[in-house]
């Protein structure tokens, strides 16, 4: 899966003159937390967030009048506070490697890019979408964790009595396990009774974690 098919497109953009004021607005209206920057040509120059932009108002401890505020918003362009050094991806970048760069660098979302051009936006929420679609979140079934061995086999001996019982895996995720020589799997499978598939799971010295309907 890559980022290409789960960014969000068209991505809305601001221009490096476009007041505090103006791109709050924006966010509010689109109910969105990032603004991708881009000069006339529509090359990506910085980004800015709603939490930056609230850091950059005057707090409610102000002196100013409320009129006052609003002019010094709507003077203020975006340029003065926008992050330049942007963190991007590409269409084809692995959903995974853009999952791994959010949480390392604690970051909400990233534009993507083709060339020097914004293309889309993937954010936390589609990662979060594409996590519930991995475990088949949206599926109704037998949902079964298990615990198996890193070893040659372990998984095509699970999914084959799954098989034989006329089950259907509907999905399947992976997962660290209690130590480095195992891995936890939540599959999420239909057509078999929940008392026939602990039979048949137990029989291979496959460790049922849980199983539940869900």
């Amino acid at each position: 899966m890559f980022v290409g098919s789960r960014m969000k497109h068209p991505v809305i953009t601001i221009g490096p003159k476009t007041s505090l004021q103006e791109a709050l607005s924006v966010m509010a209206k689109e109910h969105i937390r990032r603004l991708p920057v881009v000069d006339d040509a529509g090359k990506l120059i910085g980004i800015v967030t709603e939490l930056e932009l609230m850091k950059a108002s005057p707090s409610s401890a102000t002196t100013l009048s409320v009129w006052e505020i609003k002019s010094l918003l709507s003077a203020y362009p975006v340029e003065k506070i926008m992050t330049c050094e942007v963190i991007t991806v590409t269409e084809d970048t692995p959903l995974e490697e853009a999952a791994s760069i959010m949480a390392d660098k604690e970051i909400g979302g990233i534009p993507v890019v083709r060339g020097q051009n914004v293309v889309g936006i993937i954010t936390e929420t589609d990662i979060f979408k594409a996590f519930l679609e991995v475990l088949g979140a949206r599926e109704a079934g037998l949902r079964l964790t298990v615990e198996i061995a890193k070893t040659p086999g372990a998984l095509a001996n699970l999914t084959k009595a799954i098989f034989d019982l006329g089950g259907n895996i509907l999905s399947l995720g992976s997962f660290l396990g209690d130590d480095s020589a195992s891995a936890r799997l939540v599959l999420k499978i239909g057509g078999v009774k929940e008392a026939e598939l602990m039979k048949a799971i137990e029989s291979k010295s496959t460790k049922i974690v849980d199983v539940r309907n869900y």
